[in-house]
């Protein structure tokens, strides 16, 4: 995937202060070497949000936000990367270059520029049409009866193609070049015989804008009998109908402020919903809501409100929406589930309620929890044990697939007390999600059982500082302050030239997440001898690692670099005793694995005794 040069991005950030780039947007009280405001990615009353000048880094202690200056205009002025590099370099007086997809060598020619000009020449053709075209009073007759006004109509750039089979393709020219960019763009179809004709035709247009406002589809509604209702261009090279949204692109440009983001099932929705002075509401196209919908929606607000018909097929939509929601679930996110009378839509109910009616159901939609437990729920008979057992083994999955922080642990709280069973139970019902395969070598070990085994009872506490270098993969990188390879991970974020102190024998290939990281670390600081703190950051800018490297690093309260590097020292030698210690934890798990009351004597004593020899291998007392 082309990318800009590291090299352009490294100097970049160099040439940023990140102090007078936050500064400008809220304002900073200094604090010590640091400087302090109230976090603009949370409500908050006192400063936790925190920004190192010598680092070029910030962290907001209170919601874990973190990052360089480009991560900190991104997410404040909600801009994709481009922009945000674009924006940040003009301030500085660099020209941002093309993008480098091969590290370094001349970029190949971009093959979807021509694609973007046929598309964006379609838009204006079927504006033009509507305004123009004989017959678009067809069209112009529609948009009023669904209440439309002229003006909400230009802002969603809403169109007219005619009646006919080559319209467009004439207005674009009939040359070879000119229907070969429509045909890899899918405004042109080719039929068995060879025959070529627009794909739209006799119905109204809505342009389907990306991230940076450019056409890139179309949908289109059936102005006469003509099947589909709908229709949409088809994925092309600059297309993904799971990762786009309608009218995204719109909300994203308000002036306020947004709180939350209504997904609906229809453009007309997303249209009349911003004519009543709702203007963000969005629509899939043509497919369920993704994952990556979700995750694009969560990086814009804090809360997601699924609004559907009531009917079976609108339940069956919205529970997979649901499915894409449960691994965005990080704590201080929201998702809603609002479920509209039989006949009814955002359309219609806006229009006959009004803007503070719809917003009104908006506000008192079921919460993620009450519907996931409905909808498992439905047909059981929670009175009985067979119905609360069905209902766990239902129920626990989906709980499973959360990430872990405070929401999950309520949510199995709430299953447990619905069921009468208790959580760790619950948590064994399935076992925790596979790895991710990018991070998983074939030899990657099964979950430890510390992690499904109920808690040990009181003469055999389980160990503290749990990990280990051959610890198995897990789903999502979750920092800890008793991890230490994540604290030496953390160290070496804020302070690169520790990396002298660690030895090859600590650096793997295969193995744990948290292992492999910390290798891939080192390497690129051995590669990148003057690699600075915001530079690491932005290498690893938009990825899971990346979040996880600015949660490490935002952690360390140390700032005097010999006490980084004495706590770096120590770290390091812990480390190395990691093979008497993992020895020591695998015949603790396989003990742990029995259920307690099968043990012998002699192997609770050896639970005993595993535990202080674990501890004193730690480091603990």
């Amino acid at each position: 995937m082309a990318r800009l040069p590291q090299a352009f991005l490294d100097d970049l950030l160099d040439r940023l202060d990140i102090v007078e780039v936050i500064d400008r947007r809220v304002k900073l009280k200094k604090a010590g070497k640091n400087y302090m405001a109230c976090c603009p990615f949370h409500d908050e009353k006192t400063p936790s949000f925190s920004v190192n000048p010598e680092r070029q880094f910030y962290y907001c202690f209170g919601c874990g936000a973190g990052g360089n200056a480009l991560g900190f205009v991104m997410d404040y002025e909600r801009l994709d990367f481009r922009e945000a590099v674009e924006g940040l370099a003009q301030s500085v007086g660099l020209e941002v270059p093309k993008d480098d997809p091969r590290g370094g060598q001349e970029p190949p020619k971009d093959d979807n520029k021509p694609l973007y000009q046929a598309l964006e020449h379609a838009s204006k053709f079927y504006e033009h049409a509507l305004r123009q075209h004989p017959e678009r009073h067809k069209v112009v007759n529609y948009l009023k009866r669904r209440g439309l006004t002229g003006e909400v109509a230009r802002d969603f750039r809403v169109g007219f193609a005619p009646a006919g089979w080559d319209n467009l393709m004439q207005a674009s020219g009939t040359d070879e070049a000119s229907q070969e960019r429509l045909m890899r763009s899918g405004m042109l179809v080719k039929n068995d015989q060879g025959r070529t004709y627009d794909r739209f035709r006799d119905r109204v247009m809505f342009p389907i804008q990306d991230q940076r406002g450019r056409v890139i589809a179309f949908g289109g509604r059936v102005l006469g009998d003509d099947k589909p209702k709908y229709l949409n261009s088809p994925e092309t090279p600059v297309f993904q109908k799971s990762r786009e949204l309608y009218g995204l692109w719109q909300a994203r440009k308000h002036p306020r402020r947004l709180e939350r983001i209504v997904v609906v099932e229809g453009y007309m929705d997303v249209i009349a919903l911003a004519q009543h002075g709702i203007p963000y509401a969005v629509a899939t196209l043509g497919t369920s809501t993704s994952e990556t919908h979700l995750e694009r929606l969560f990086r814009l607000v804090p809360e997601v409100v699924f609004c559907f018909d009531g009917d079976d097929a609108g339940r069956k939509a919205a529970f997979r929406g649901l499915e894409a929601t449960l691994p965005a679930m990080q704590d201080g996110r929201q998702a809603k589930f609002l479920f509209l009378p039989e006949g009814e839509d955002p359309d219609t109910l806006v229009r006959a309620k009004g803007q503070a009616y719809l917003e009104n159901l908006f506000d008192h939609a079921d919460p993620l929890e009450t519907f996931l437990f409905k909808h498992v729920a439905e047909g059981l008979d929670l009175e009985s044990m067979d119905g609360r057992a069905r209902f766990s083994k239902l129920g626990a999955p989906h709980l499973h697939r959360l990430p872990e922080g405070v929401f999950k642990t309520l949510m199995y709280q709430a299953l447990a007390e619905k069921t009468g069973i208790d959580v760790e139970s619950l948590k064994r019902l399935q076992p925790p999600p596979a790895p991710r395969p990018q991070r998983v070598e074939s030899g990657a070990q099964a979950p430890s059982a510390s992690e499904t085994a109920p808690p040990m009872e009181q003469d055999a506490p389980p160990p503290e500082d749990s990990v280990s270098m051959e610890e198995p993969a897990l789903q999502s990188l979750s920092p800890s302050s008793l991890n230490p390879i994540h604290r030496l991970i953390g160290l070496l974020v804020l302070k690169p030239a520790l990396v002298g102190n660690v030895p090859d024998n600590l650096l793997v290939t295969e193995g744990s997440r948290d292992a492999v990281l910390l290798s891939e670390i080192v390497a690129h600081i051995r590669q990148y001898p003057e690699v600075t703190t915001a530079a690491l950051l932005g290498f690893w800018f938009g990825t899971p690692e990346g979040d996880f490297l600015n949660a490490l690093a935002g952690r360390e309260t140390i700032e005097e670099d010999a006490g980084l590097e004495a706590l770096c020292i120590a770290l390091i030698e812990k480390l190395c005793r990691h093979p008497a210690l993992n020895a020591a934890r695998q015949q603790f798990e396989a003990l742990k694995r029995k259920p307690y009351g099968e043990l012998t004597q002699e192997e609770k004593q050896a639970l005993l005794s595993l535990t202080q020899e674990i501890r004193t291998l730690s480091g603990r007392t």
